[in-house]
């Protein structure tokens, strides 16, 4: 059974960290209000953890009152039964917005999208994945829809 878990997780990573993809982060703040953001920086850094560097916005402002969130990965198909994805439900761990993990990342993401974009970056959240769903549920389990 070990076997099986860390051959589900080397697909979710390789999954998760496919590029190019895009997707969006689903956040609340202490007050119920939502948030919806479109993400390209989240990466999966073992089997358990994703990395995000965040602007000073909403997002970041409502994982700093709430840490649940959720990923979304979406791949079109001919008809909707044919997209592919995942939901991955996360927890914050923690939030850098300083130190050597902010730097570091800064750096790294200078050298993808530009000096201007790491200049934006104000903080990088560590989460913890609690979940993981297909994008579309049929009761078919994650490791079917991607």
């Amino acid at each position: 059974m070990q076997f099986r878990v860390i051959m589900m997780s080397s697909k979710l990573m390789e999954y998760f960290n496919k590029q190019p993809r895009i997707g969006t982060i689903s956040t609340s703040g202490r007050d119920g209000s939502v948030d919806a953001a479109v993400f390209g920086s989240p990466h999966m850094t073992d089997e358990k953890t994703v990395v995000l560097g965040s602007g000073g916005n909403r997002t970041l402002s409502n994982l700093r009152q709430n840490p649940n969130a959720v990923y979304l990965i979406m791949e079109p198909g001919k008809n909707i039964m044919d997209w592919k994805g995942i939901r991955a439900y996360l927890k914050v761990k923690n939030i850098d917005d300083s130190g050597p993990l902010l730097d570091t990342f800064k750096r790294n993401m200078a050298k993808v999208a530009g000096e201007e974009a790491a200049a934006m970056i104000q903080a990088v959240v560590s989460f913890e994945i609690t979940e993981v769903r297909p994008l579309i549920d049929m009761g078919q389990g994650w490791e079917k829809s991607v």
